[in-house]
């Protein structure tokens, strides 16, 4: 699918800054078929056009691929920033001063002081140090990507974020540094619009990006507006296991055309869930949610986490066979990983529990600190046993049988469970998480054809484990602003 963020940022952009005219490229490098756009990263030779680089959405296990694309941006007469989860959670103290900057906050609050200062020809070392979040969202309507850009994704989705924010506390997420843990919505009509504006462009479906859809206190009125639009765009969203109570919003998701939920299970032991602060999830309501879905014709996907601090082989086992029994249409595995800038992450590194040095692994397929059951090769395996497991052949039939014993099977889920067992099975098979990103890998360039660079720039060949950044006093305030205001269905 189309990267979100991307294109968010792009809208943001104004047409000209003061009377100088403002040129946008988006680039993501994830189905760019060769490195011709490190030509857009290039200043023009003898041109008094200001080059800003912004490396947008950066996540700590891209952080390195972020670095060598500033440095090489700097290395050629262009400005750099880098923004996203890394650069708002992790300190880049050390970093600073080298020619890059960083964006600490959401790119609204920041990005026309960004711009104006590349007009003028030179950034600050860090934008947004004092305040993290908006207090309220200034939204802008998205463009979606062109027929052009569509092409090169087998799933043509686009990304809409209607709310940020998540009022839970799970010692394992970034989402609450990331978006804070007060629920913000950006009005109606604008998401409206951005939707007709993806449609238009061939869009087939929506992935909304907010990670608690249920806590959004107009879902319902979103959704009957997308109903009263005649929109029949098919979306995605993610909710937290309390959905479950909230019947009348699953209805009304099925209604509005809703195909995918995707619910954070990660554990099926209470005792774990409790331990990461996840107490809201209640592994007991588990079947009756799946059975909700199905009966309003939303597919349901799981998030498994393997690899907790207590698990063993025999307990990962366990619930993969009690996951087999639940059938939900699509589960996703992940091995636990201590994320930068996450509270978890913290208590790992103070205890000296983290053995990876290397950022690129904590993508949360890797074992990167040490377990005390389980070896790093060992739960690597048992990752990938669990996917070849549930999208074997016989998995998948099962699922399918099931479905049509209880009466919400039809042919279209049929083929679509064949589809994605076959993705799957072809991903694991050359040893890619199926979450990486496509089934086949091209590698145009590496790390050691910018290992000059970083030693340039930034006197390292790997950059050191951050620090978490601690929340400012304004941004601690807002965040006890926290007030949950659930929606309300008759």
């Amino acid at each position: 699918m189309t990267n979100s963020t991307i294109y968010y940022i792009a809208s943001l952009m104004p047409s000209d800054l003061s009377g100088v005219p403002v040129q946008v490229h988006t680039i993501d490098e994830y189905v760019e078929p060769n490195l011709r756009y490190l030509e857009l990263l290039q200043k023009p030779s003898g041109s008094d056009v200001q080059n800003l680089v912004a490396l947008v959405g950066v996540q700590s296990h891209q952080f390195h691929r972020a670095l060598d694309l500033a440095a090489y941006a700097v290395e050629h007469g262009s400005h750099a920033v880098i923004g996203g989860p890394h650069a708002m959670t992790c300190d880049t103290t050390m970093l600073q001063g080298n020619g890059i900057s960083f964006a600490m906050s959401e790119a609204e609050l920041v990005l026309p002081t960004i711009l104006a200062d590349a007009v003028h020809g030179e950034l600050q070392p860090v934008y947004g140090n004092d305040q993290r979040w908006q207090q309220e969202l200034e939204a802008p309507i998205v463009n979606p990507p062109n027929e052009k850009a569509l092409r090169r994704y087998l799933d043509k989705s686009c990304g809409c974020y209607p709310v940020r924010g998540c009022p839970y506390a799970c010692t394992f997420c970034s989402v609450i540094k990331i978006a804070g843990q007060v629920v913000r919505s950006q009005p109606i009509w604008i998401t409206i619009e951005s939707l007709k504006r993806a449609k238009a462009a061939g869009v087939r479906s929506i992935v909304f990006t907010a990670d608690n859809f249920n806590k959004y206190s107009q879902a319902p009125e979103l959704l009957q507006a997308m109903i009263d639009e005649k929109l029949n765009l098919p979306f995605f969203v993610q909710c937290d296991t309390q959905v479950f109570k909230q019947p009348g919003l699953i209805e009304h998701l099925g209604r509005a055309g809703c195909a995918h939920i995707f619910l954070g299970a990660e554990s099926f032991d209470r005792r774990t869930l409790l331990k990461m602060h996840k107490a809201h999830n209640h592994p007991e309501d588990y079947a009756a949610l799946v059975r909700l879905c199905h009966e309003n014709g939303i597919q349901v996907h799981f998030s498994n986490m393997i690899g907790f601090e207590d698990d063993t082989e025999d307990s990962i086992m366990e619930h993969q066979r009690v996951l087999m029994e639940l059938a939900p249409d699509v589960a996703w595995y992940y091995i636990l990983c201590p994320l930068p800038g996450t509270e978890q992450y913290d208590e790992f590194q103070a205890a000296g529990l983290i053995t990876e040095p290397n950022l690129d692994r904590f993508d949360a397929s890797w074992l990167t600190w040490t377990h005390p059951n389980l070896s790093k090769r060992r739960l690597h395996t048992l990752l990938f046993d669990c996917y070849k497991q549930f999208y074997s052949v016989s998995g998948t039939l099962r699922r399918i049988k099931k479905l049509y014993r209880e009466g919400w099977g039809s042919w279209g889920r049929t083929v679509e469970s064949y589809r994605d067992s076959f993705f799957v099975r072809l991903a694991t098979i050359q040893g890619l998480h199926p979450m990486a990103g496509g089934i086949y890998q091209l590698r145009l360039d590496a790390a050691r054809d910018y290992q000059h660079l970083r030693r340039k720039y930034y006197d390292f060949d790997l950059a050191p484990l951050p620090k978490s950044l601690e929340l400012s006093a304004q941004d601690e305030e807002f965040n006890r602003r926290k007030k949950l205001v659930l929606p309300v269905l008759a």
